[in-house]
């Protein structure tokens, strides 16, 4: 905003750079609804990225858009998405013709889906799955079946299972905390620098999600990929991340650090949601809920979405759509900026919730 300092060009030297970026459906020959609009932020080596929002704000939209697997209704019409390859050259992958974005995918980048029962094709053995991911996506190299079954074990037991119970298994022989770690080994098979996790302990009891986001946070330590890890769980959100980003009807709002996000919030969409939620330690205080909905994609309201749920709306805030400012200039993508007219109002300085 006025006169601050000059924060360095964020995208140098970032795994991921993402400018301007519009995520669609194809209603028509000739139309589409934007789920995701102007999107940009930049990824470094070995960060971890978490994103949040209400169901239906376009975090599922934006992961899937990132690596162009999108239902075939799905379009990218507008923007960049630049990533670093591993011999350092740079492409934007939404100009990947088919045969390249292939070897693109589990090589580059690779995501875990949300509900690893609808992940896994349910007449192939798990170690059928692992065949055909490193033949699919080889890399440059072939891979004769004996080294994909010896990779693959290796995998699993990255992921605390027993490859003897888990690769001649049906997906369906599995319980789900099994079947989630395997799509985790999955992701990691080619080495990828950059994962994308879906909800990954979706509909998995507490103890299953805790002993995953452990693991997750080993690996990551361990093999130096970024991640983006896409929930509604605030908690894990604080707890894997290096930043987090705040969505709202398919914007992307607010984006800081951890410490940012959850103790000097500026966006009154991102205090709300940490407001919601009972905090782990400290002290007790009633989750307060936020009145109203998301508005409908076909039909977002004038200047700032998020005004007609907002108690500190002015009148500027229906006819102006904010702009995603810096508060704080950091370097590599690390500057705390929030889309909201009243971002640097002192009433908006929330204490926020510890997630220890």
């Amino acid at each position: 905003m006025n006169d601050l300092p000059t924060a360095p060009d964020p995208s140098e030297g970032a795994l991921l750079s993402v400018r301007g970026v519009d995520v669609g459906y194809r209603t028509g020959r000739r139309s589409h609804v934007t789920a995701v609009h102007d999107v940009s932020f930049d990824l470094h080596p070995g960060q971890s990225m978490a994103l949040v929002g209400e169901s239906g704000c376009g975090k599922t939209t934006l992961g899937l858009g990132l690596l162009r697997l999108l239902p075939r209704a799905g379009v990218v019409p507008k923007g960049e998405i630049l990533f670093r390859r591993k011999d350092g050259t740079r492409v934007d992958v939404r100009t990947l013709e088919k045969e390249r974005l292939r070897r693109f995918r589990w090589n580059e980048a690779a995501m875990v889906f949300q509900g690893a029962m609808n992940a896994f094709n349910p007449v192939l053995r798990i170690e059928d799955h692992f065949v055909d991911t490193f033949r699919a996506h080889e890399g440059g190299r072939r891979w004769p079946r004996k080294e994909i079954v010896e990779r693959s074990a290796e995998l699993l037991e990255m992921v605390r299972l027993d490859p003897s119970r888990v690769l001649r298994s049906f997906p369906h022989e599995l319980s789900g905390g099994m079947r989630q770690r395997s799509l985790i080994a999955l992701a990691l098979a080619l080495e990828p620098q950059l994962i994308i996790l879906d909800e990954p302990t979706t509909a998995l009891d507490l103890l299953t999600q805790r002993s995953i986001v452990e693991r997750l946070a080993e690996l990551r330590e361990e093999l130096r990929f970024s991640m983006i890890f896409i929930t509604h769980d605030l908690g894990l959100a604080a707890e894997l991340a290096d930043r987090v980003g705040t969505m709202y009807a398919g914007r992307l709002i607010e984006t800081g650090t951890t410490g940012d996000i959850f103790y000097r919030s500026r966006h009154p969409y991102t205090t709300a949601l940490i407001n919601s939620v009972p905090p782990v330690v400290g002290d007790l205080h009633v989750p307060e809920s936020l009145p109203g909905g998301p508005p409908s994609l076909t039909s977002l309201p004038p200047g700032c979405s998020f005004a007609p749920r907002c108690s500190l709306a002015i009148a500027d805030c229906t006819t102006g759509r904010p702009s995603l400012d810096v508060l704080t200039p950091r370097g590599e993508g690390l500057s705390h900026a929030a889309a909201c007219l009243r971002a640097t109002d002192a009433e908006l300085h929330a204490e926020g919730v510890s997630r220890d």
